[in-house]
C-alpha cells in the first residue's frame, strides 16, 4: 500500500451512505488541483482532476471531471460539468452536477446550482446561490430542498488576497466551519490557475452535508478561481 493512500475499509455503517465511512472521522480536509502539463503550458483547458486529503496529507479520495473537449473550450469555467469522487479503491462515491448557468449577477434567474448523489442515483443534498451583488451567498440544502446551512464569501475584489475565506454558517448566522482558498505562490499563479482548498467543519457534521461541501468546494473554484481562456 502506497504511504499517501489512505485504504479506508467500507464496513457499512447505519445512516451513511456507503463510501463515506471515513468523512465521520474527520473534521478537515484538503482539495488540491492536479495541474495537466499541457494545460500549464499552453493554456489548454483539459478536465479538471483533483486529490482529497486528510490533515496527514493522505489521499481519502481523488476527483474527476467528465466533460468533452469542445465544453471545456467553448464554455470555459462557465461549463456544466459532472464530477465524480472515487475512493482509493476506484469506487465512485459522490457524483457532482452543474447544470449550465449564466454567471452575471444581473441575472438573478440564472444562479448556480449543484446537486450532490452519494452514492450515485442517490440525492443527498443540493447548493443554490443566493442572489446578491456584491457578496457571493449559497444556501445548502438537504435532499427534500429544506435548507440547512448557509455559505458566505468575502466582499469583492479579494482575489489578490492570500487566502480567501468562505463562511459555512447554520442558518441563525453561527459560523460553524469555512471553506478556504489558498494561494500556493506568485510564480506558480502566474504559470497556472491550479488551486488548493482546506474545508473545515464540525466533526460530527451529517456525513451527508460533508459530501455537498465537497462538491461545493468544487463549484467555487469554477466560479471564481478558474480562468476562462
Amino acid at each position: 500500500m502506497a504511504h499517501n493512500m489512505y485504504m479506508v475499509p467500507n464496513p457499512g455503517m447505519p445512516g451513511c451512505p456507503a463510501g463515506l465511512e471515513y468523512l465521520t472521522q474527520v473534521d478537515q480536509l484538503l482539495i488540491k488541483q492536479k495541474v495537466e502539463l499541457i494545460e500549464a503550458l499552453a493554456g489548454f483547458e483539459s478536465n479538471n482532476k483533483y486529490e482529497i486529503r486528510n490533515a496527514m496529507g493522505q489521499n481519502v479520495f481523488y476527483a474527476v471531471e467528465e466533460n468533452d473537449c469542445l465544453t471545456r473550450q467553448c464554455c470555459g469555467p462557465l461549463r456544466s460539468f459532472t464530477i465524480r469522487v472515487l475512493d482509493n479503491f476506484g469506487q465512485e462515491v459522490i457524483t457532482v452536477n452543474r447544470p449550465l448557468k449564466c454567471m452575471s449577477c444581473f441575472f438573478p434567474c440564472c444562479l448556480q446550482e449543484l446537486e450532490v448523489q452519494s452514492p450515485p442515483g442517490n440525492i443527498v443534498g443540493y447548493v443554490l446561490q443566493e442572489w446578491h451583488p456584491f457578496l457571493p451567498k449559497f444556501t445548502i440544502k438537504n435532499e427534500h430542498r429544506e435548507p440547512v446551512l448557509k455559505l458566505q464569501g468575502p466582499f469583492c475584489g479579494w482575489s489578490c488576497l492570500p487566502d480567501v475565506d468562505f463562511e459555512i454558517m447554520t442558518m441563525d448566522d453561527v459560523s460553524i466551519g469555512k471553506i478556504s482558498k489558498q494561494w500556493t505562490g506568485l510564480l506558480r499563479e502566474a504559470f497556472t490557475d491550479a488551486d488548493n482548498f482546506g474545508i473545515q467543519f464540525p466533526m460530527d457534521l451529517d456525513v451527508r452535508m460533508k459530501a455537498v461541501m465537497i462538491g461545493l468546494c468544487f463549484l467555487i473554484d469554477f466560479m471564481f478561481f478558474e480562468t476562462n481562456n
